[in-house]
């Protein structure tokens, strides 16, 4: 048997402010988990999302260093229409969150946007610029 994907983990430096983030994102991470070193959340589709302090890594990988070069890991939202890529990115960007690439038409058929995590890691919002077989 193959090991089956399960979790999408995240390191932070600031847990509630990382929390804080994902949540306007409409996760649903309890208020109550912003000082915890471990955070998992339930997803969509039955994956779960993690977050983990660098203390709580350096716990059992004392040698562990943040990546360099550029983001550590890409996720990326779904939006319901375009207007909801422009919305929610003018919103972050609005609350003193990175913007890094503005809303475009994408030329594969997408309104896309990339937001920076807390962390340096990249969010993109997308939706798709027609209606499914229109």
């Amino acid at each position: 048997m193959a090991p089956r994907f399960d979790l999408i983990g995240l390191v932070v430096a600031d847990m509630g402010r990382s929390l804080a983030f994902y949540r306007r994102l409409g996760l649903a991470i309890p208020e109550s988990a912003d000082t915890q070193p471990h955070v998992e959340a339930q997803l969509p589709g039955g994956l779960r999302m993690a977050w983990d302090t660098v203390e709580t890594v350096r716990s059992f990988d004392p040698d562990w260093t943040a990546p360099r070069g550029g983001p550590g890991v890409a996720l990326a939202f779904c939006c319901d229409e375009p207007a909801e890529v422009d919305r929610v990115y003018a919103e972050f960007v609005q609350a003193g969150y990175e913007g890094r690439t503005e809303p475009w038409d994408a030329f594969w058929g997408q309104r896309y946007a990339v937001l920076g995590d807390p962390d340096g890691n990249s969010v993109d919002l997308f939706a798709p610029l027609s209606a499914p077989g229109g």
